[in-house]
Order: structure tokens, then sequence, then C-alpha cells
């Protein structure tokens, strides 16, 4: 095993959207890449990611495997999950490092792998409501967590490369399986995503007129309902990989909604406000 050198790499990163293109900008920032590559089946954003100087190169997959040092992996989960066994097929050295917001059923795909050591999970826990390469963030990722998950399947030298990048872009580190990120997942990420589209839903039913929405919008409803505006591409694969959790995570919500309905039916005021005092104790925890 080759011991992991602190000099800039070769990276290349498959798929440069959001979450890809974001990565790339912190990775040339932080003058962690020698050279970035692209890999992306769609034209347009391999073109707006070389105008935007994301990547110096896009190449095919294949390409791009030979020449790099370290492979991030940034599509869509389904997409992932079909792509990650082949692409270990590819590597010798190289360390793949996939950033899916589900990690069950791709650590499932490869836990067989010949080369699985040469691979690390992990899930950044940091996105915007929107998409694409035009959508990358200068200044994405600080002081945000980063999950790795099943680290003890993977490498040594890749485990501590993967650390080495993520604390370089300010990141703070936890580990856990893969099966326990995905239910905490649902409950802190999945079903916020679900919750904003089922509001946004539901507004635009009820409120048929654009301009009284956007003139009566206050700053709570475009916090809550701005997750609506995610791209269903990256969203469906997600919702459908981590099905179970999400569907235990919404019977619950649906719980404490029917909760909040009845005691406006019955006008039970008090119970209202000890379930809005009930609520207020997450206080401790998100500032």
């Amino acid at each position: 095993m080759k011991a992991t050198s602190i000099e800039p790499k070769i990276i290349t990163v498959i798929g440069v959207g959001l979450i890809g293109g974001s990565l790339a900008l912190r990775l040339r920032a932080g003058g962690l890449a020698s050279r970035i590559l692209g890999v992306d089946n769609q034209e347009a954003h391999a073109s707006k990611a070389l105008e935007l100087g994301l990547v110096d190169a896009m190449m095919s997959l294949e390409e791009s495997v030979a020449c790099s040092d370290t492979i991030f992996l940034s599509i869509p989960v389904d997409s992932a999950v079909q792509i990650l066994p082949n692409l270990l097929d590819k590597v010798d050295h190289q360390i793949v490092i996939d950033l899916g917001s589900t990690k069950s059923d791709i650590v499932a795909a490869v836990r067989h792998h010949p080369r699985r050591g040469r691979f690390v999970a992990s899930h950044p826990m940091w996105g915007t409501e929107y998409s694409g390469p035009q959508a990358a963030v200068a200044g994405a990722f600080q002081g945000k967590s980063v999950i790795l998950c099943d680290v003890a399947d993977s490498d040594a030298d890749a485990l501590e490369w993967a650390k080495h990048l993520f604390h370089a872009i300010g990141m703070h580190i936890t580990e856990m399986d893969a099966v326990a990120h995905d239910i905490h997942a649902a409950y802190v990420s999945h079903i916020s995503h679900v919750t904003s589209f089922a509001l946004a839903n539901t507004v635009l039913a009820k409120e048929r007129e654009d301009e009284a929405i956007f003139e009566l919008a206050s700053a709570g409803f475009e916090s809550t309902v701005r997750l609506a505006k995610s791209n269903p591409d990256m969203w469906l694969p997600i919702l459908r990989q981590n099905k179970d959790n999400v569907l235990d995570v919404l019977n619950e919500h649906i719980t404490q909604l029917r909760r909040f309905k009845s005691c406006l039916e019955r006008e039970n005021w008090e119970y209202l406000r000890e379930l809005m005092q009930d609520a207020n104790r997450i206080r401790r925890i998100i500032q």
C-alpha cells in the first residue's frame, strides 16, 4: 500500500454539478489538486464547467481514471450504484470517494469487490436547492460535517487521504456505518425535502395567483419552501433508495401534523402551546 502524500494530486470529478463543481472550486483554491479533470454525460454541463474554470479538461471516464490519483463520484445515487463497481474495476492505486446522500445501497454494491479498499464512502452534509455547474459555490463545505461510512472496509492510505482532503476544505468528520447513516439522513435531510415539496404543492394548489405568493411570502415561508426548488432527478433516487427510513419518518411527521390539526379543530389552545414549547427544545441543538 502506498503512503499518502499531501502533495497536490490529479483529481477527477465525475459529475460537475452543484456538489462536484463546488468541490472542484475548493480543491483548486486549497492547492489540493495539481490538475482537475471532469467527466459528465451532459454536454451542457461539460461546456459550462470548462467555461467557468471548474475543471482543466473534460475527458471520458476511462481516460480520466488512467491519469488520476483521486476520483470523486458526484452523480445521482442510482447511477453511482451502477457505475461504482465498474469504476473500481479500472483502478489500481487510485482512490475513489463518492459524495452521495444515501450509503447503504452503494456500499452493498461493492462490498465484495476485490478493490473495495480503494473506495471511501462519504456524504458531505452541504448543498443548496440549485443544480448544475453554474450553481457551484466557492466557499462551499466550510464548517459543515462529512460522514464517512464503513471506514474499516477502506484501505488505510485511502481513508487518510480522504480525511486530509475533507479537513483541508474545512469540514468536520464523523464516522458511522452505512445503515445508521441512512436512518439519520432520513430525519435530518430527506424529510425536509419531502416536506418542502409537499408544502410548495399545497400552496400552489390553494393559492392560484402567483403574484400574491410573491408579494405575501415571508422569510419563514421562503426558508421552509426553498428546498422545493431542488432537482427531482437527484432527489427521486435518494428517496427511492432510502424509502423505508423516509416512510418511518414521514409517518411520525404525519402524526405530529394531526396533533396540531386536532388542537385547532377542538380549540385546544393549551395543548397547542405545549406542542410548540416541545418543539422549542430544538434550540438546544440548533442555535
